[in-house]
């Protein structure tokens, strides 16, 4: 359609190109990530999931938290429960809550940088761990 073409870029200035061209790609063929390595494949999961969540993608939502699921230990569980707090992630938030029910896993979350993030983004999520 000539009358419809653009000669100026259109800039999306909240996600990084990666990610957009990754959301992209979704949209068009239902798939998700490329197999790259897994700190790639979280940090991308959870750049899709707040995209997801933002464009009301609900076929994508559960695949990231799945993905993401996947990834919890001791130095992202953190990370990943502000994440499902913060997008209404039901089931990732319960991984996580899973995940810290052991005190093991409690202890040595509670003394990393991840803990202190956590308690200042998301108070709340401190009342589910008690």
């Amino acid at each position: 359609m000539k009358g419809s073409t653009t000669k100026n870029a259109i800039h999306i200035d909240d996600m990084e190109a990666e990610v957009f061209s990754n959301l992209l790609t979704f949209i068009y063929t239902d798939d998700v990530m490329p197999d790259t390595n897994q700190a790639d494949e979280y940090a991308m999961a959870q750049h899709l999931l707040v995209a997801a969540d933002r464009y009301s993608l609900e076929r994508l939502r559960p695949i990231c938290e799945d993905k993401l699921c996947n990834c919890i230990d001791t130095s992202s569980v953190a990370t990943i429960l502000a994440l499902a707090e913060q997008h209404h992630c039901h089931g990732l938030k319960k991984a996580c809550l899973l995940f810290l029910g052991s005190s093991t896993n409690l202890n040595a979350v509670m003394e990393s940088k991840g803990f202190e993030y956590l308690t200042k983004t998301c108070p709340a999520v401190l009342k589910d761990l008690l």
